[in-house]
């Protein structure tokens, strides 16, 4: 249970439970068939929301016990005002549910009932049968919230019929049953619900209906930095630094905790996000107040995908879309295919999930599968445990995919098991997903399901290797990678080549580190990492790095002082069986002591290195590397010196460390000389599978899941010293550089502004393909001469204080300066030269890309960009949506478009327009020096999702794009100036 804000000084993780009124209305006594109601406004009032109950009591999340705000305008399918409408939806809605006829009971092996559920089989429809388990679970979320308004009969019918409709781009809305945010993705989402409700203030309405309705978990795991490493006090140290520059952000998450309703704030140290969602907050299945449902999540970190491997429905969204989630706006989306992925076979003797997860992403990129569902099935299954199926869902951005979707098996109730989780809650789980055809029993046959497309992987073909120097997707065979790294020192400046001349590429650079000689080379090893959800949450290969550190230990190789190595474990679970196995000793003595808990090096918080490796590397333009075990490495990311950077699993992490660069052949090369003089290969100190297994059989134990989970929620000392306000209204500080008031609502009125004309704008970047977010709103370092740190030593910042990006997403004066400042962004306007700057057409000045996009705010010209193929790609960050629409940009015209990404750059009110096929900037002719103008209807009701417009420049040409409003709800979001200001307009007229 959960104590009340003021009952104790770990009052941070729980939030004050709101008392619970006669009148609150659960979602049983909703769904439930029994239900009746005197009149239309009656129903619509106590439909609103439930109150949910996790199916095992851990995280508690109480409820404000007001209706739902969204009780007459939650979806909107039209333009158009809906209030015309109600009398024709209060006339087609029953008292009594669309679906009563398959509401029953689960009943006890022992006698008495888990619950009462809705019941796919007892529809008799053969289609449901073949249907795949993902889209099983989209069919039970629209039947079970069907009151033919929100969610209407046809929705279902849509889904039932998925193999005909899912061809069309049909448009259906979903229902998540909660949110999951991390910290630099939910300060801003916390800053813009404070917002709202200043906004609901100032138009005379009630600010307490922005409120979440479902419950929010937020895990603040992205703000350490490895400021120390090769420490026993590393993780300490790194904390007091981190409470240091992020204590105002921590306070206002910490207000926000206790200010909103079912809000879980979970402290920093505890784990990153997606590790504590699989290991400890999820549910698989709910159980609310009796009603049975799966459990289902869409979270502001692109990596919520990696609960799919729990057989949990997840997948990232939008900072702005997650927000209209949390107040009870169901999410329009089309409805996806479904890629088939079949596993056969079993993966040999020393390879791991990391090779595997690597291979499969860049299968999934190739075939294609931007906007689908990818299911797993197939023999192969049994060899794969939980923790290797979450590493490869946890990819599913790197490989375009929604989902990356593992069913429910008999190797989900035992990791279930193992991570505390009760008996009785793994047997209902098990009962109610048996009951309701959600649950894949290998042993039984197995009846075709209808996919797509297919593929098929067979896991005896896997290979060990890495990914890189600059694209998840690039994967490398370690046996090719030596010849690999002299071709991309040899090609051109791209996503495989450095350019590096032939005559240079042997250089090698002398220099003197803490008073002993060091050296460096091209493709030297000066940053290794243990590091991101993607593998820390996997037993198998932590404990693989350790028998590596400990095997290299036996044989007298040691890591190079100089390389920066650190561990960074996603729980305290794996401190826990990596000492318990004994091999955390071994990793210590090679460099790899535990940093902190968190995202750190993935996301760009590697900490500096140290200034003689710096010097070496900037003054004799030295290609050095990195070696993570993360799932990304786009350029810019991990550390502005390395320009290479490779994705590896732990074990590979430490052997690199070791060998000190990635020019090797670890088939023919040794990694070094033993104690005895006698060359060391790779195969002497990589452990057997066998080997593997055997630790982690005697180490890793449910004890330790429970332990670990019991003590985040006592909170720690630094986090429960934090005093914060107990008002509902946040006190926005003007002098504060962290958390800033955001303009998004200045002078809002109660009328839509309608779709807003783009006439002879200006083009304020012109980009090739793969921009990431990581180039359009960096998470990294403030570099020391950009418009960022320009604003904060305005304000009597010191350098040293600067932070990251990530840390002051908070601010939106600080972002709108960050926004596209990435040191390696490649600007067609700037003629080959790489860096944050433009030219600002009209007067022929090259300025950073804020400079000049402000020049055309204060002349009030229009600006637009032009882009290529994944622009958009990365990280699922808000701010690449929020920070170009601050400096000016009405829209992007690129050939494509990642999909979270376009949803963020509507939900800001920028209009995303697609190229035709086959057509580009430069096939068009097109070089940015032109002034574009859109086509677009000034009048809503003329534009219709995915229609062609022209787009006219002011020297003659003329083209057509596709515009990229997919749905009707993306209409109405656009017609209101973004979903923000649409949210807050529906909430004030009720």
């Amino acid at each position: 249970m959960y104590l009340t804000a003021s009952s104790s000084a770990s009052s941070s993780i729980i939030r004050a439970a709101s008392s619970r009124s006669s009148s609150l209305f659960s979602f049983r006594s909703v769904l439930s068939p029994s239900v009746s109601s005197t009149s239309p406004s009656s129903l619509l009032a106590r439909r609103s929301f439930g109150t949910i109950s996790p199916a095992f009591r851990r995280w508690s999340h109480s409820f404000h016990s007001k209706p739902s705000p969204f009780r007459f305008t939650s979806q909107i399918r039209a333009v158009s005002p809906v209030l015309d409408r109600l009398q024709r939806t209060f006339s087609s809605m029953a008292s009594e549910h669309p679906f009563k006829g398959i509401f029953t009971t689960l009943p006890k092996p022992g006698g008495g009932e888990f619950g009462k559920f809705y019941s796919l089989p007892a529809l008799n429809d053969p289609r449901v049968d073949k249907l795949p388990y993902s889209i099983r679970i989209l069919l039970e979320s629209a039947i079970r919230n069907c009151d033919n308004f929100q969610v209407t009969k046809e929705d279902v019918e849509k889904i039932i019929d998925w193999e005909k409709t899912s061809p069309k781009q049909v448009e259906i809305p979903f229902k998540p049953a909660r949110v999951l945010l991390q910290d630099f993705t939910g300060v801003p989402a916390v800053v813009d619900l404070a917002c709202m409700r200043d906004a609901m203030n100032k138009l005379g309405s009630d600010s307490n209906k922005i409120n979440p309705l479902v419950p929010v978990d937020l895990v603040i795991d992205h703000s350490v930095q490895v400021d120390v490493a090769r420490s026993e006090n590393a993780v300490q140290a790194n904390m007091e630094l981190e409470f240091q520059r992020n204590k105002e952000r921590f306070a206002f998450l910490k207000w926000g905790s206790t200010a909103f309703q079912n809000m879980l704030v979970v402290p920093p140290g505890s784990g990153i996000v997606h590790q504590v969602n699989l290991e400890y907050l999820g549910r698989v299945v709910f159980n609310t107040k009796g009603l049975l449902y799966p459990d289902s999540v869409v979270g502001t970190d692109s990596h919520t995908t990696m609960i799919d491997g729990l057989g949990v429905a997840g997948w990232g969204v939008g900072g702005i879309e997650a927000e209209a989630t949390m107040l009870g706006q169901p999410m329009s989306m089309v409805l996806p295919g479904v890629v088939g992925f079949k596993l056969a076979g079993k993966m040999r003797n020393g390879v791991t999930a990391t090779d595997l997860v690597l291979t499969v992403t860049q299968m999934l990129r190739k075939h294609g599968v931007v906007g689908k569902f990818v299911e797993f099935y197939g023999n192969g299954m049994s060899g794969l445990s939980l923790a290797d199926r979450a590493t490869i869902a946890n990819m599913s951005p790197e490989y375009g995919a929604t989902m990356g979707f593992f069913p429910v098996d008999h190797v989900t109730l035992q990791y279930l098991k193992l991570t505390g989780r009760s008996d009785e809650t793994v047997a209902m789980i098990e009962a109610y997903l048996r009951a309701n055809n959600m649950f894949v029993d290998y042993n039984e046959p197995q009846q075709d399901r209808v996919y797509s497309s297919y593929l098929e992987l067979n896991l005896d073909d896997v290979e060990p290797c890495i990914s890189g120097p600059k694209r998840p997707h690039d994967r490398v065979t370690l046996k090719e990678m030596k010849a690999d790294w002299h071709s991309c020192l040899d090609s051109k400046v791209g996503f495989k080549g450095f350019a590096i001349p032939k005559e240079a590429q042997e250089k090698v650079v002398n220099f003197s580190f803490d008073g002993q000689p060091a050296e460096l080379k091209h493709g030297s090893v000066v940053i290794a990492a243990i590091t991101s959800c993607t593998n820390t949450s996997n037993p198998s290969v932590m404990l693989g790095a350790g028998l590596v550190a400990k095997k290299a230990c036996d044989l007298g190789l040691q890591v190079k002082p100089w390389i920066k190595t650190s561990l960074a474990p996603g729980s305290g679970v794996v401190t826990k069986y990596l000492l318990k196995s004994g091999l955390q000793e071994y990793l210590n003595e090679q460099g790899f002591n535990i940093v902190g808990y968190g995202c750190t090096t993935c996301i760009g918080n590697s900490g500096e290195i140290n200034e003689s490796v710096g010097a070496a590397i900037t003054e004799n333009d030295i290609v050095a590397a990195a070696v993570l075990s993360g799932n990304r490495n786009f350029e810019g990311r991990v550390h502005p010196l390395t320009r290479a950077n490779y994705l590896a699993s732990p074990p590979l992490v430490v052997a690199y460390a070791l060998a000190g660069t990635v020019n090797i052949d670890f088939e023919t090369e040794p990694i070094g000389k033993g104690k005895n003089g006698k060359d060391v290969f790779l195969r002497d100190i990589w452990p057997t599978t066998e080997e593997i297994a055997e630790v982690v059989q005697s180490s890793v134990l449910p004890d330790m899941f429970r332990a670990t989970y019991e003590s985040i929620t006592k909170g720690n000392p630094m986090w429960n010293k934090l005093s914060v306000p107990e008002n509902t209204l946040y006190s926005w500080d003007p002098n504060s550089t962290y958390i800033h008031e955001p303009p998004y609502f200045k002078d809002m009125t109660m009328d839509p502004p309608g779709p807003h004309n783009v006439k002879d704008a200006y083009c304020l970047l012109n980009f090739g393909d793969s921009i990431t977010t990581d180039h359009i709103s960096p998470a990294g370092n403030i570099q020391k001469d950009s418009p960022a740190a320009k604003f904060l030593m305005e304000r009597g910042v010191d350098r040293k204080d600067f932070n990251s990006y990530g840390s002051r997403r908070g601010n939106d004066e600080i972002m709108a300066r960050g926004t596209f400042a990435n040191i390696r962004i490649v600007n067609k306007l700037m003629n080959g030269e790489v860096g944050p700057k433009t030219v600002h057409i009209p007067s022929g000045e090259k300025l950073s890309v804020f400079d000049a996009a402000m020049r055309y705010k204060s002349s009030g010209e229009d600006t637009i960009i032009l882009a290529g193929a994944e622009y958009g790609s990365g990280s699922s960050r808000d701010w690449a949506a929020k920070g170009p629409m601050l400096q000016g940009v009405k829209a992007v015209i690129a050939k494509s478009f990642e999909r979270i990404h376009r949803s963020n750059l509507v939900g800001m009110g920028i209009i995303p327009l697609c190229f035709k096929s086959g057509e580009d900037a430069d096939t068009l002719g097109l070089t940015g020096h032109e002034r574009y103008t859109i086509h677009l209807p000034t009048d809503i009701s003329e534009i219709r999702p995915g229609q062609d417009v022209t787009v006219t420049t002011d020297n003659g040409k003329s083209f057509t794009c596709t515009v990229r409003f997919d749905t009707e709800v993306e209409l109405a979001y656009f017609n209101h100036g973004g979903i923000l200001p649409y949210v807050i307009r529906n909430l004030s007229k009720q």
